[in-house]
């Protein structure tokens, strides 16, 4: 079994940042690809962010040039850098690990995190 405890929600104005972390914990597992979902109120979850196990990212349309994703492997951790905040970004953030154990894939999710942006 893998946790995931994510950090770094909150209410900030629209232009503002924040980041997100989710660290993943337990055993015997290898970490591949890590990524951020989010769900505003009334909409499906959507993809905002994506990191493979060599680094290679995937963005959303509509967070490019805003959001960064990044991971420190060491840590087994993902982070969520997010910029120039706009109030559409207002959602719960969810974290997204895959890992392998034993030749088997699984994959799981954060508690989810707020993020509101607003004045």
């Amino acid at each position: 079994q893998v946790q995931l405890v994510e950090s770094g929600g909150g209410l900030v104005q629209p232009g503002g940042s924040l980041r997100l972390s989710c660290a993943a914990s337990g055993s015997m597992f290898i970490i591949r690809n890590m990524g951020w979902y989010r769900q505003a109120p009334a909409k499906q979850r959507e993809l905002v962010a994506t990191i493979t196990e060599g680094g290679v990212t995937n963005y959303a349309d509509s967070v490019k040039g805003r959001f960064t994703i990044s991971r420190d492997n060491a840590k087994n951790t993902v982070y969520l850098q997010m910029n120039s905040l706009k109030p559409e970004d207002t959602a719960v953030y969810y974290c997204n690990v895959v890992v392998t154990r034993l030749s088997l894939r699984y994959e799981y999710w954060g508690q989810g995190t707020q993020v509101t942006v607003s004045s």
